[in-house]
């Protein structure tokens, strides 16, 4: 049953068939350079984040560091000498503030003690300055008092 030996052939039509052609690769052509030589950056190499050295534009790097400079090793005081100038001012602050609050507590508990008791003494040295001599001495002083006493009775029944 080939189509040459049958009896039906189909129409005959008109058929194009494409044929694809194989890929070549770009070719960009001759290299040529984009920056003129006098123009190009310089590149250094830095350290990436692994420790490996990597290509970069000079212009981007980072800074270079500097080496810093040497430490001052003497040894220092075991208290800062300013330190100790505020520590005293401090205590000699302080010892002052507790010497005038205690005096002015002794100035105020003596006013307020003089009401109580002091005031009883003052008040009895007084007493005892104007009394007489004789009260003083249980009678033996010089001081004479003469008492004139006159007694007159009127009797309005006799």
């Amino acid at each position: 049953m080939y189509p040459e030996q049958s009896a039906y052939l189909p129409a005959q039509r008109a058929v194009t068939v494409h044929q694809p052609q194989p890929l070549t690769p770009y070719d960009p052509g001759p290299s040529t350079s984009m920056d003129p030589y006098g123009e190009r950056q310089t590149v250094v190499w830095v350290p990436d984040a692994y420790g490996r050295m990597v290509p970069m534009p000079k212009h981007l790097a980072p800074a270079p560091l500097t080496a810093p400079e040497p430490r001052d090793l003497t040894p220092l005081p075991l208290l800062d000498p300013i330190a100790q100038r505020f520590m005293g001012a401090g205590l000699g602050g302080g010892a002052l503030a507790a010497g005038v609050g205690y005096g002015v507590g002794e100035i105020v508990s003596a006013a307020a003690g003089i009401s109580g008791g002091a005031l009883v003494w003052v008040a009895v040295i007084v007493l005892a300055l104007r009394a007489p001599a004789r009260a003083i001495t249980s009678g033996k002083g010089n001081t004479v008092n003469i008492r004139k006493a006159v007694i007159k009775r009127n009797r309005f029944y006799s």
